[in-house]
């Protein structure tokens, strides 16, 4: 689905109550009802063992409409609840559909608090301080400069009290269609953001809450539906080229497998890693591989950690390569004609974890990258080999060329400092893929998926589960298998694919422990469970 400006944002809701007869009152009651639907699923985590509180901070614009709805929901429907409403301005300044679902709360006995001056915000602090949950309703996406008065205010007060959404309480900060003070478009916001733990969005992502440098400030995203027109109206009025990687742009993918499925049909991936010291590299990258659906999984490995990596999993099978005396692998595996026949028959090669930064090694790399006819991920010290030099990127034979790096590997592609890779993620990625003439997935806080004719997607699933050494081994693993599968065809949608699984593997890794104890190979014992819920997202969808 197509990422939109405010602006686009504002004619697919004109569309919608237009094409669908659906009016703006519907569409604000139906967003609130998603809010109420997320607050009520995160607090059945909980035993209800004592009230809970629930600040709800509101605008005089639609944003604050929304949280009215949602703030009547948790009333009405969750007795052991008590609902506060704090209302920047005055109730007599609401207009049109806000002022309607203002007269609907106070019909159901609710009632507002007017922050009308310093005094006031301060008098209630104590009350939105101690709530269990705050809603952000404050700013929508149709906000022009930064946040500024009392909301800039409240918003600071809050980013301190909650350390950045880091601190055990409030146990969720909801923003409603985007963080306070975030800018939509893109653009770095010209005052303070809330930091929060979820937002809920509507109908489409927003591109500030994709690729801005403030995108982290919108924690998990989750992309509600509230009309009639699914991803269509997006994708009609959006005129960009930045994709979001949500369930509808996978459902042209054969993800079921028929009854008379067989190995030979889903490809048989070469994977290149290890060393002695990084055996597990090897092992990581094998079990996304495997979990993430290819047919057949070969890891080729240096002799000397062979046995090590050969006993972690009988699933896939091992070849060993020759080795230099500190037990990397040997440039002697190209000039012998050993690795030339191992390639021989594999669908494609997956070349980095694990591997070393030995000056032989390196050379082994960049030979077989130069060389190789098949589809190609290069990874960690895969594209260490190239690092100061990624022009050579594009002197290879094979066409398809997939690079994975995270923004410190991108820095050292490219000969920059890691800060001037993380000031706009999107456009490195897009230029590097151009300038190499290959698919660039740069990792990290929202991964960009970029091909070399200036499509990008991007994605928002994963999360700090994935903050571990071994992730970015696994999803390597997970792209040569979707590869072997799919194939290159559509091979950007495919990566995109990769990318969506192994950060929703993440999440579902986490059940109810925390994150920094997720480990990699969790992730990727949960691929086929990522994928089998995306599945059942798509058919829900179709």
């Amino acid at each position: 689905m197509k990422a939109l400006t405010a602006a686009e944002m504002r004619e697919v809701d004109r569309l919608t109550t237009e094409r669908y007869g659906i009016p703006s009152l519907k569409l604000m009651e139906n967003a609130g009802i998603r809010v109420f639907e997320i607050i009520r699923s995160h607090l059945a985590s909980f035993h209800l063992d004592r009230p809970r509180r629930i600040a709800v901070l509101c605008g005089k614009g639609n944003n604050g409409g929304d949280g009215l709805v949602a703030a009547r929901h948790l009333k009405n429907q969750l007795p052991n609840v008590h609902v506060g409403v704090y209302l920047f301005g005055r109730t007599t300044d609401l207009q049109r559909d806000p002022s309607e679902n203002y007269k609907r709360w106070a019909n159901d006995g609710g009632s507002v608090t007017e922050i009308i001056d310093d005094s006031v915000w301060t008098r209630v602090w104590e009350e939105v301080s101690s709530a269990d949950i705050v809603v952000d309703a404050m700013l929508g996406t149709g906000l022009r400069g930064g946040a500024s008065g009392l909301m800039a205010r409240a918003i600071e007060e809050l980013n301190r009290f909650s350390r950045n959404a880091t601190a055990p309480l409030p146990s969720l900060i909801l923003a409603v269609d985007t963080p306070s003070g975030l800018p939509s478009d893109g653009e770095t916001a010209q005052g303070p953001v809330l930091c929060v733990h979820k937002t809920v969005t509507f109908i489409a992502p927003k591109i500030g809450q994709l690729i801005s440098p403030e995108a982290s400030c919108c924690g998990e995203l989750i992309v509600k539906f509230i009309g009639d027109s699914s991803p269509a109206l997006p994708n009609e009025v959006g005129k960009g080229s930045v994709r979001w990687a949500g369930p509808d742009e996978f459902e042209s993918l054969p993800l079921v497998r028929a009854a008379d499925s067989h190995k030979g049909m889903f490809g048989h991936a070469l994977l290149v890693a290890g060393s002695v010291g990084k055996s597990g590299a090897a092992v990581l990258a094998g079990e996304g591989c495997l979990h993430g659906g290819a047919g057949l999984t070969t890891i080729a490995t240096p002799d000397k950690v062979l046995a090590m990596v050969a006993s972690s999993c009988a699933e896939y099978m091992t070849e060993p390569l020759f080795s230099t005396e500190s037990g990397t692998i040997s440039a002697a595996n190209v000039s012998s004609g050993r690795f030339a026949s191992l390639i021989e028959g594999k669908t494609v090669l997956a070349l980095g974890p694990g591997l070393g930064t030995e000056t032989e090694t390196q050379q082994f790399v960049l030979d077989v990258v130069r060389n190789s006819r098949i589809p190609i991920i290069l990874d960690a010290d895969g594209l260490n080999a190239f690092a100061g030099k990624g022009d050579l990127l594009r002197e290879r034979k094979s066409p398809f060329l997939a690079i994975t790096p995270h923004p410190g590997e991108m820095a050292r592609l490219l000969g920059v400092k890691t800060s001037e890779v993380q000031s706009d993620r999107l456009k490195c990625a897009a230029e590097a893929a151009r300038r190499w003439n290959a698919h660039v997935i740069l990792k990290g806080f929202h991964t960009v998926v970029c091909s070399n004719h200036g499509q990008a997607w991007v994605n928002t699933t994963g999360g700090a589960g994935l903050s571990k050494g071994g992730s970015g081994d696994v999803l390597t693993g997970v792209l040569a298998a979707l590869t072997a599968q799919f194939g290159t065809q559509d091979w950007l949608r495919v990566l995109a694919l990769g990318a969506y699984l192994h950060g929703a593997a993440g999440q579902a890794s986490l059940g109810y422990q925390d994150p920094s104890g997720v480990v990699a190979s969790s992730v990727a014992h949960s691929i086929p469970m990522a994928r089998s819920t995306l599945l059942r997202e798509v058919q829900r969808r179709g």
